[in-house]
């Protein structure tokens, strides 16, 4: 067995490979060197490795950016993902691959489940969702696992907590909005429950059927209520913490290049019943996340 991590520096990548450690399989790691944009590039790889399991880890998720480099990011995000799974394809393997809530409306009033229909409003989404069917149109015999997920966090990588933490330690007062609804994921917890999923860990065991799953850690919230949580962790860790006060505003009061959904909250029964994994609370993700901080000396 070869398994192929594409983007493994990135935040998702890198909690990838430290869950395939000790795992005993060949593991082929690539990052910015490999363009997957570029399918020869791709295919290079794929048939000198010969990999049974391609992971692509690798994205363009600067969702505001993307609004202005639509080019960028369809590249990333729709080109390499249908460049992989045809490489997945040559090497008669399969592709795992990650997709975002920002492919629905976000204006629902209960979670998404994945015959949700699709309707995304900034270039990332769209990019995301034709990525996603470009990768079920051209995986034969259904040699794809596509898992969306939502508010990503964890070591390696720009995130709202990090950011948080960042901020706390020098400003009076934060005003963070509290009208956007969604799931919190910790990286690591992601990683492993899709290895879970495709029967990689425990080792050779059996795989859910492919398709398309949704994952992220257990209960909604809103951004503010996040930020709240993450200062109560900060100042029990004894954190540098200045600020006083997080005050809840709307969405309207920031205005940003991209939309951003009101509510995104995915649903994740498909994927607790055909893996056996029920995602645990985001708040006891959050704790483990600040204590990997706190481990690091990653105060501020």
């Amino acid at each position: 067995m070869t398994l192929w991590l594409v983007g493994a520096k990135g935040m998702l990548g890198s909690a990838f490979a430290e869950q395939l450690e000790g795992l005993g399989e060949s593991v082929v790691k690539t990052g910015a060197e490999v363009d997957i944009s570029d399918r020869r590039a791709v295919f290079a790889v794929a048939l000198e490795k010969r990999p049974t399991h391609i992971i692509n880890c690798a994205a363009y998720t600067r969702v505001d950016d993307a609004e202005t480099h639509a080019s960028e990011a369809e590249r990333a995000n729709v080109i390499g993902a249908e460049n992989l799974a045809l490489a997945a394809n040559e090497t008669d393997g399969r592709l795992i691959h990650f997709s975002t809530d920002y492919v629905f409306a976000g204006d629902a009033h209960e979670p998404y489940d994945e015959l949700a229909p699709c309707a995304p409003k900034t270039v990332y989404g769209r990019t995301k969702w034709e990525g996603e069917r470009r990768v079920l149109a051209v995986a034969t015999e259904a040699r794809a696992y596509i898992v969306r997920t939502s508010w990503l966090f964890g070591k390696h990588g720009n995130n709202f907590v990090q950011t948080m933490v960042r901020l706390l330690a020098h400003q009076d007062e934060l005003r963070v909005v509290s009208d956007q609804t969604g799931r919190p994921t910790y990286a690591p917890d992601l990683a492993a429950g899709v290895l879970r999923l495709v029967g990689l860990k425990p080792q050779r065991s059996s795989p859910a059927k492919m398709g398309v799953y949704h994952y992220a850690n257990a209960g909604a919230t809103n951004w503010h209520a996040f930020a709240c949580a993450i200062r109560e962790g900060a100042l029990r860790r004894g954190f540098p913490v200045r600020t006083r006060t997080v005050v809840p505003v709307t969405t309207s009061e920031f205005p940003r290049p991209a939309p951003r959904p009101q509510y995104s909250v995915l649903s994740t029964r498909r994927f607790e019943s055909a893996s056996g994994v029920t995602p645990r609370p985001w708040r006891e993700a959050l704790e483990a996340y600040l204590d990997e901080l706190e481990a690091a000396g990653d105060r501020a």
